[in-house]
């Protein structure tokens, strides 16, 4: 049964991230950071600035503010795909494959921005009447009905790739780790599984609120906690690090890469970058779209600092910490967690166990409860919000099966789901960008001392 699961999985992934995906995510996005003439990059002071709450709009539509919304999608983003996702891309595809995780990071700026403005400028309302957005809504309010099938295909994709199975996994993994407890011990990792389920349904039952309250609250320390202790390693190998960046871009283009060759790492890298900052996914649109502001473009650039934070500071992290250590080149049982955990051992001691089991304890946690409330909304939008309380108990089910199954099964599967809920949202965005633009320059044309950037942005003359 195992080798069925891990086969099919495998087999599911593969066939959807092909190269034609790896086309629409990183052509798209280089599509929008042309387009839009690198608008969002030379804007991320503002953005830093409107995510601080200088620019609010009080008594504007929406549920969090657009700290809390920014909170509660990196709650989503940042966690075992920042710890565990980079070594599971450092095993499958070598040192390259951060390089094209990086790649997916930069275009993915541009493309945030893209899909977060449109998640305010096509918000909608569930079957309760409730304010919801998401590339489902904007697909349902703002394109004709022929593509109406692929708002199904995105909430459908949505279901599954943002089931807590993979945090799950790893999480287990590390308690396991931490013990000296055998790998297939079942009863042990169904109990964990349970201890989580229980911990997950106390904030879920909350709502959307709690989540956000709770992410806000611990998402930026332990986010410091492990950079504290990523850095700290570093610190110690910085002569290396010049030579560890070098490795990572020669072996990006390298045709004989691990792997499967330069586009067999280049697939790796993005699916896994992907994987991590969500950019194209449309998950962190359905968080950016409850966001109380009337302003899409606001919006737009809260989402674009996501990737920055996720992948090119956390993710970069692990991946030094990891080259450092030489762990990738003789991973044998290492994988994911504990090749991490490995890694930091090495150089902290032995503090670095219950370190990091608070740090991917928390951050796991809080990817749960956000992956929680994107599963609830595409289900809503399919069978109706009134149902989607129904959800939380299959939500909570899988919490259970991903803790007690292999890592290969339920990457797959999350990373599989990951890439269909892309399609939809990627077609949407490209065929809406002059929607977005459009009103980038009646925004910036408002906003003090910006009238000559936005002017510049749409190529008119003063």
């Amino acid at each position: 049964m195992r080798e069925w699961l891990e086969y099919g999985s495998a087999a599911f992934a593969n066939a959807i991230w092909g190269t034609p995906l790896l086309v629409l995510l990183v052509g798209g996005g280089l599509f929008f950071a042309i387009y839009s003439r690198l608008l969002p990059y030379r804007h991320i002071g503002h953005a830093v600035a409107i995510t601080l709450g200088r620019h609010d709009t009080p008594g504007a539509p929406g549920e969090l503010s657009h700290a809390q919304a920014l909170a509660a999608a990196l709650a989503g983003t940042l966690g075992l795909g920042n710890i565990a996702g980079v070594a599971l891309a450092i095993v499958a595809g070598g040192p390259g494959a951060v390089f094209w995780m990086w790649a997916s990071a930069l275009v993915g700026v541009a493309t945030k921005f893209f899909t977060c403005s449109l998640g305010i400028m096509y918000r909608g309302h569930d079957s309760l009447g409730e304010l919801r957005g998401g590339p489902q809504y904007i697909i349902r309010e703002a394109l004709p009905k022929p593509f109406y099938p692929l708002a199904v295909l995105f909430s459908m994709a949505g279901m599954i790739g943002t089931l807590p199975m993979f945090q799950a996994n790893q999480l287990t993994a590390l308690v396991r780790e931490s013990l000296g407890t055998p790998g297939d011990a079942v009863l042990f990792n169904l109990a964990v599984g349970v201890v989580i389920g229980i911990i997950v349904a106390a904030v879920v039952f909350g709502g959307l609120q709690r989540v956000a309250r709770v992410a806000v609250a611990l998402l930026p320390t332990m986010a410091l906690a492990y950079l504290t202790m990523a850095l700290f390693v570093l610190s110690r190998h910085w002569a290396e690090i010049p030579a560890l960046l070098g490795l990572i871009v020669s072996e990006a283009f390298n045709p004989q890469a691990v792997g499967g060759g330069l586009l067999g790492v280049m697939l790796i890298g993005v699916s896994r970058g992907t994987f991590s900052n969500e950019a194209g996914l449309g998950t962190e649109v359905m968080a950016h779209s409850v966001a109380r502001t009337s302003e899409p473009i606001r919006e737009g650039l809260v989402g674009m600092l996501g990737p920055m934070i996720d992948t090119l500071l956390v993710c970069t992290c692990t991946a030094l910490v990891i080259l450092a250590s030489g762990l990738w080149q003789a991973p044998g049982e290492l994988n994911g967690i504990a090749m991490t955990l490995t890694a930091l051992r090495g150089e902290i001691g032995a503090l670095a166990t219950p370190l990091l089991s608070v740090v991917v304890l928390i951050l796991s946690l809080t990817t749960m409860f956000a992956g929680w409330y994107y599963g609830a909304t595409c289900f809503g939008f399919l069978f109706g919000a009134e149902y989607q309380h129904w959800f939380r108990y299959f939500f909570i089910g899988t919490i259970v099966f991903g803790a007690s199954v292999s890592i290969d099964v339920v990457f797959n599967l999350i990373v599989g789901a990951y890439g269909l809920m892309a399609i939809p949202t990627m077609t949407a965005t490209l065929l809406l960008a002059p929607k977005v633009m459009s009103a980038a320059r009646v925004y910036f044309a408002r906003a003090p001392g910006q009238r000559m950037t936005a002017l510049a942005a749409s190529g008119e003359e003063p």
